[in-house]
């Protein structure tokens, strides 16, 4: 038997490495392939699911779900013991790092660790799942399947200003408990299965998301490209599965043929991104489309009169535009539109994206070359803002896949060797033959070509066992830092063996008998006490389970960049909880030289909004997010690295504005804890770690302020500037008046960025005073400099409380989820 396997493998491997030197037909290669697959047993990701007993176990009451039964029979078969519960701090510090990205605030956990009722680990996951955070980080944890970014990547990466729609419908898909099968559905053919759906039709933002050469030349190239991109992303997110192996020849170890790549591809061959949908539905749209269509009546003679000075340089860039393209390229886009094909008029419609910006760029040239061209238009543009009053503010656009409102689909092709212009046979759309026979069932609309909904449905019903396997090893590796399969995005044969291969199928059918709940699995994972368990180490283990696959206790990670950065600003005070909207771009380094890459955003509260609203520019990554490992958004990120660099120690101690959340975080300690130093330290540790210093820890670090104090004191001393505590100094007296001017004045308190402003404002104007007026506002006890009299730390003992602030905020033990 294995020399029959080994003579066709031989023969592939022989064709791979000789390159052109021996050359078989595509049939031939078909043929050979197929006779090794033959003989070979259908993988175990593609059986059916089977819906497992509950494994018999000794330690009965250990279980608290169904999970623990077969957790705990491979531990009983080996003779280990499972590890004692956490204690209920970890444990809140645990889940709620898990369930929503940030750490607990310290009356949390003491909610939850003096709450004596049977009940209180599920009114605590519960809880924990009912928040809108909940979605922000699982959301964001999809997104890194998605090739999520706000831009397009490449060489211009270019802005994509809509797609922040797509992540906030997947953080509220989470929010909702929206079924996983609806939420794929929406996802592969939101605009085909629910017309008239702003929400599905948004939904298909993650076919948009690829990266993409918007300038592209040869626009039959990119259309391979992008279908390529579909196919091998739906491949890797839904089914676990390398097809893009199969793009170039027949797979080499999975049952996949080239021909059935290709088939799989024609499913996308005829969407095409729209980004300029209108975002705005029903009577909204109806009140916009009127206001618009009288202003644009009312500016008619205006416009008209640009368009003469702007058409000339628009013609020639566009003739020149043309040029540029490749001759195939070119003949598709010359042809009438009576006489477009299918594919003729996918590449047409793409052609329409090189012309962005075409008014913008055509006035630009007219101000170099044309002075007095461009004195008329300004003289226009002003008169057109006069009718400012009546134009309506625009609701926006929406990022999306659509198939450009016909059912003919362009043909596909099996391509030699994957070149794209290499044509070989014509093939139809197809599933991959070793997850079923069964035939697309394709209802065409009047608009669409209902390839995908075939695609969606079948990918979605209970006769395919591999997306709801793939999804359930993917929620089970965010908890415990690897899948039962660890090869998440691959269960073929290079992938690995599920350690407990019972376990997936139970969570697998159980997942789809729940109506397939993201929440209820997620709650049955929580409530387990294989998650409960402790994480210290254990030296029994280390010879029966050295890499705790069997899992006798819990593992411990390092905290994902978005889990660090969040957690940081929650600590501090900072993290500003407002939910969805476009993304926003925090302050960054200043020798990071993005130039207009990087434009801070202009409202300070921006800077401390939840890093899944962070700007996500595909080449100029948030420095601190990628330092951390942030998914890469260039292609399916299946599981976050987990590196330990130099560059991420540096990143948290020398960064300016990790500093300054420091000091926020120490200004917080100090009004919450007084000034009782002992205090102090119990209130840092209960916000940073969940807990309280032992004895060695206290006396450690009170040691560390004398020691500290002393440096502090010199470098003062020797006039060098020292950082201290937000909001050190200052009296509750000035406080107040600030509050006291704004509610005169706006009929609200001062937020912190506001008293920052003003304080900056009164220090400038005292440093402006000559000397001796400096010294009369002290004498006569002016309020912009009176101290807190109460406040008995001095500068050189704050500026070293505010360094020990910032040394426990970036240790491993905050980093960590033990």
């Amino acid at each position: 038997m294995y020399k029959a396997l080994y003579k066709p493998l031989a023969l592939a491997i022989i064709l791979a490495l000789s390159g052109t030197a021996i050359s078989l037909s595509a049939a031939e290669e078909n043929k050979a392939v197929a006779k090794t697959q033959a003989a070979v047993t259908q993988g175990w990701a593609y059986q059916p699911l089977k819906n497992p007993e509950l494994p018999a176990v000794k330690q009965k009451n250990w279980v608290h779900t169904p999970v623990d039964n077969f957790i705990l029979a491979q531990l009983e078969a080996k003779n280990i013991k499972p590890s004692p519960d956490t204690d209920r701090a970890s444990f809140i510090r645990r889940a709620t790092l898990d369930t929503w990205g940030v750490i607990p605030t310290p009356e949390e956990v003491q909610a939850f660790v003096t709450d004596k009722s049977p009940k209180a680990y599920e009114k605590l996951v519960d809880r924990l799942l009912a928040s809108t955070r909940y979605g922000e980080r699982w959301g964001r944890r999809w997104l890194d399947l998605t090739r999520y970014a706000d831009s397009d990547g490449f060489n211009a990466d270019g802005t994509r200003p809509n797609v922040w729609r797509y992540r906030d419908y997947v953080i509220k898909a989470f929010n909702e408990d929206k079924p996983y099968n609806r939420f794929v559905q929406e996802q592969l053919a939101g605009d085909e299965l629910f017309p008239g759906n702003q929400e599905a039709l948004i939904a298909t933002g993650f076919l948009r998301n690829y990266p993409d050469e918007v300038n592209a030349r040869d626009l039959n190239l990119k259309q391979v490209e992008i279908a390529t991109d579909l196919t091998d992303t739906v491949g890797s997110v839904f089914l676990a599965t390398t097809v893009g192996c199969a793009a170039c020849h027949n797979h080499k170890f999975d049952k996949i043929s080239q021909k059935e790549y290709y088939q799989l591809q024609s499913f996308f061959v005829n969407a095409s991104a729209s980004d300029d949908i209108l975002a705005a539905t029903g009577k909204q749209k109806e009140e916009y489309e009127l206001k618009q269509a009288k202003w644009e009546a009312a500016t008619k003679d205006i416009r008209d009169k640009q368009e003469v000075l702007i058409r000339p340089i628009i013609d020639k860039a566009e003739a020149d535009r043309l040029l540029g393209f490749v001759p195939a390229t070119r003949e598709s886009i010359t042809k009438p539109e009576n006489e477009r094909t299918a594919y003729d008029r996918w590449i047409y419609h793409r052609n329409l994206w090189t012309m962005q910006g075409r008014t913008r760029n055509a006035v630009n040239q007219l101000k170099t070359k044309d002075k007095e061209g461009y004195e008329k238009y300004q003289k226009l543009e002003a008169e057109l803002k006069k009718f400012d009053n009546i134009k309506p503010k625009h609701p926006g656009y929406i990022s999306a896949m659509t198939e450009l409102g016909h059912a003919e689909a362009p043909p596909t092709y099996v391509l030699a060797n994957g070149i794209y212009d290499r044509h070989l046979e014509e093939v139809q759309p197809g599933f991959l033959s070793l997850l079923t026979s069964e035939k697309p069932n394709i209802v065409p609309t009047t608009t669409s070509s209902g390839r995908r909904t075939a695609l969606a449905n079948w990918l979605t019903s209970a006769s395919n066992p591999l997306p709801a396997r793939v999804f359930v090893n993917r929620v089970w590796a965010q908890y415990f830092g690897r899948g039962i399969v660890e090869s998440v995005s691959d269960f073929g044969k290079m992938g690995t063996k599920p350690s407990h291969p019972e376990l997936l199928d139970y969570l697998a059918s159980n997942f789809i008998k729940e109506g397939w709940s993201v929440k209820k699995l997620n709650r049955q994972i929580l409530l387990s006490n294989v998650y409960r368990q402790s994480s210290a180490e254990r030296e029994d283990t280390k010879v029966a389970d050295p890499t705790n696959k069997l899992l006798a206790s819990f593992p411990r990670q390092r905290l994902d960049a978005e889990q660090i950065r969040d957690s940081l600003l929650l600590a501090s005070g900072l993290l500003e909880e407002k939910l969805g909207g476009p993304s926003v771009l925090p302050p960054v380094p200043s020798n990071f030289n993005a130039g207009n890459a990087w434009v801070t955003s202009t409202d300070p509260h921006d800077y401390h909004r939840r890093s899944v609203y962070v700007f996500t520019r595909r080449n100029i990554p948030y420095p601190l997010l990628e330092t951390f490992d942030m998914a890469n958004p260039q292609l399916v990120h299946s599981k976050r690295d987990v590196t330990t660099t130099a560059p991420q120690a540096l990143a948290l101690i020398n960064s300016d504005l990790v500093f300054q959340w420091s000091q926020a975080l120490a200004g917080r300690v100090l009004r919450e804890a007084g000034n009782n130093e002992s205090a102090q330290i119990d209130r840092l540790y209960q916000i940073l770690y969940a807990r309280l210093p032992d004895k060695t820890e206290k006396a450690t670090l009170l040691g560390f302020l004398d020691n500290q104090e002393k440096i502090t004191k010199k470098q003062i001393a020797e006039g060098k500037k020292v950082g201290v505590p937000e909001g050190f100094g200052e009296s509750p007296e000035l406080r107040n008046n600030i509050d006291k001017l704004y509610k005169t004045a706006y009929g609200r308190s001062a937020d912190r960025f506001e008293k920052i402003a003003f304080l900056e404002f009164l220090e400038k104007q005292k440093q402006a005073k000559p000397k001796s007026a400096q010294d009369d506002d002290a004498d006569a006890g002016n309020t912009s400099t009176a101290k807190d009299d109460s406040q008995k730390l001095n500068k050189a003992r704050a500026a070293a409380f505010l360094s020990l602030v910032h040394a426990a905020a970036n240790s491993n033990e905050f980093s960590y989820r033990f």
